[in-house]
């Protein structure tokens, strides 16, 4: 997704420029705010699609709550924190799954959930 080499994070996790934690067989774990932190402030957002809202804010789904005929969305665009409420089916047909880049599309007082492609 950062499209770096392994050895690229361990140095910028020794520089203090990316948080890691452990699990507990020693393998890192990146948090998907540090990845969306990273990609922002590096500024490769990739073109989601075309659409007319304005207000569109590229990031990584951290949270995917699924529950009767609904379902919750959690998206992690720089400093943002933005949830979507949107039907359990669209979440299960786009295959939502935290770690995934997505765009938070808001329009009003609804928020729309894009994918790459």
């Amino acid at each position: 997704m950062l499209g770096v080499r392994v050895e690229t994070l361990r140095r910028w996790e020794r520089d203090g420029k990316l948080e890691m934690s452990r699990t507990a067989g020693g393998q890192r774990r990146v948090p998907a705010a540090e990845v969306a932190r990273v990609l922002a402030e590096r500024g490769r957002a990739q073109p989601i699609a075309h659409a007319s809202q304005r207000n569109r804010f590229a990031g990584v789904i951290t949270e995917v709550k699924k529950d009767g005929l609904a379902a919750t969305v959690e998206v992690q665009a720089g400093p943002h924190r933005i949830l979507a409420f949107i039907t359990r089916e669209a979440a299960e047909q786009m295959r939502l799954e935290p770690g995934m880049q997505a765009v938070a599309a808001v329009k009003a007082t609804n928020v729309t959930i894009e994918l790459p492609g």
